[in-house]
């Protein structure tokens, strides 16, 4: 095989099949043989599809599956149904569920052509920044297989660093493909809330939920969100609105290019101090390129992490509610009644993170504190959304870091909750504020005399996509970060 699809992103696959320079089924083989090889360290996936990937691939050689995609070998986060496979959630809770339908995001990309390699692993549920709390062993950073690779999605992210896939899907309900895709070395996009179906995602936090990409450039971030994203019945939260046409057109310079950079997220406290510095370059970038600088306030940043721990935990509670031992999920042997059936199936099926936000939400929904917690964080999200909607006026796009600083050490925090939760700190208001936000890799930071990535973040305007990916590929264009892989 001709191409070294270890420094290949997704735009060079589809060209490299479209133009007959190597097969799909040779392009689909090449990345589940370096699955095989080198997944064992890493746990990025948590089962493979290679008969029906190579059954697919066959297809598209042979002219019988087209499109926009075809031939390219993608991956999906444990917790998009489909009707091959299982559907686990990364958790005991659904080990053994197969799903009767595809959900709308992963039914599109195969309807483009693209071919599921297979599921990667998660924090359970989607809750958490570390992919440790996954029921079937924590997922490593390519980087450095002692390190996390961030969450929830971690498997995906780690996939993409990894050059396990040519692209990737993951689910952002607080950062999690944000964040990731900083801690790996990728770029990861969150579009806007309701721009992607959620039809076939199981629900974490209904109001924050959204599908989005990974790739190793903003193009192919682009170029998933085009064949996914887009109105669907299905989805009572999917907008009305049709994905532009040139939303892959990254190259284009931005009508307008007004970077605003807020206050609250230039902490020298907060951020290592290679973070600090990649923001200051970022902002450098930017000048040289004509951008007008311009501060916003965004006041009610530092409410954040409460707003998002009790909205999340709340609607988790009540979406996990119907795993009861009942109609699905693990169901316990030898209950002694009905009570005891439902308190032991769900027991033994969550894991001890799932449980904590269970107990926090419902608690937070609890009689005699509705009011005190849930209602209140409601009031307070929606001045979240409006500090946003103010800034916007004067900027086109906010600049920020990703994360405080790079990936940490597998067990460092995962005994402690709250630190694990302030991870999230730069990415939980665009969830809240169901606004886009793209991470693009800005270089490395050194932790323990080893080299581990650090990532920079944009956030746009509600469905403002195509002005956000534009802003993204001018820093991508000017520092090449993204073309970094990790020594396997």
């Amino acid at each position: 095989m001709a191409m070294d699809i270890t420094k290949t992103t997704l735009s060079e696959v589809r060209e490299a099949v479209t133009g007959k320079e190597v097969s799909a089924v040779e392009m689909t083989q090449a990345y589940l043989d370096r699955i095989a090889k080198y997944d064992g360290k890493i746990n990025a996936y948590r089962e493979t599809y290679d008969e029906r990937a190579l059954e697919r691939a066959k297809l598209v050689d042979e002219g019988k599956i087209e499109g926009p995609l075809a031939g390219v070998p993608i991956a999906i986060k444990d917790l998009m149904c489909t009707e091959y496979g299982k559907t686990c959630c990364s958790s005991k809770m659904l080990a053994k569920f197969e799903a009767f339908y595809n959900s709308t995001a992963v039914k599109r990309l195969e309807d483009a052509g693209a071919i599921v390699l297979g599921k990667t692993n998660m924090d359970e549920f989607a809750m958490g920044s570390s992919t440790e709390t996954c029921a079937f062993g924590a997922t490593k950073n390519p980087w450095d297989t002692d390190y996390v690779p961030g969450g929830s999605s971690g498997g995906a992210a780690a996939a993409m660093a990894a050059d396990f896939c040519a692209g990737s899907l993951g689910s952002d309900t607080g950062g999690s493909i944000r964040q990731p895709a900083s801690l790996c070395g990728v770029t990861g996009l969150k579009p806007t809330y309701g721009r992607v179906s959620r039809w076939g995602l199981v629900a974490f936090a209904s109001s924050l939920d959204q599908i989005g990409p990974f790739g190793h450039s903003v193009k192919d971030c682009a170029t998933l969100l085009k064949y996914m994203g887009g109105h669907d019945e299905l989805d009572s939260t999917s907008a009305n609105i049709a994905i532009p046409e040139d939303l892959d057109d990254v190259d284009t310079k931005p009508k307008k290019l007004r970077i605003g950079i807020a206050k609250q997220y230039m902490s020298d406290e907060a951020n290592d101090p290679a973070v600090a510095s990649a923001l200051v370059k970022a902002i450098e970038i930017y000048k040289a390129a004509g951008a007008e600088i311009v501060e916003v306030d965004l006041p009610h940043t530092e409410y954040g992490i409460p707003v998002y721990y009790i909205v999340a935990t709340a609607e988790a509670s009540s979406n996990l509610a119907r795993y009861d031992g009942v109609h699905y999920g693990h169901r316990t042997q030898t209950p002694d009644d009905l009570v005891d059936l439902y308190a032991r199936s769900r027991a033994e099926g969550f894991g001890d993170e799932v449980k904590r936000r269970i107990m926090l939400g419902t608690y937070a929904l609890s009689s005699g504190y509705y009011d005190a917690y849930y209602n209140r964080s409601l009031k307070v999200r929606r001045l979240i959304s409006n500090d946003f909607k103010t800034a916007f006026e004067s900027c086109d796009a906010i600049l920020c870091p990703t994360t405080t600083g790079p990936a940490f050490k597998l067990g460092e925090k995962k005994d402690d909750p709250l630190s694990m939760y302030l991870n999230d700190i730069y990415t939980v208001t665009a969830n809240l504020a169901g606004i886009p936000g793209i991470s693009m890799p800005a270089g490395t930071a050194e932790v323990d005399g080893k080299q581990m990535p650090i990532g920079m973040q944009l956030l746009g305007p509600a469905f403002e996509e195509t002005s956000l990916l534009r802003i993204a590929r001018i820093y991508e264009a000017a520092t090449d970060y993204n073309l970094e892989r990790p020594k396997m």
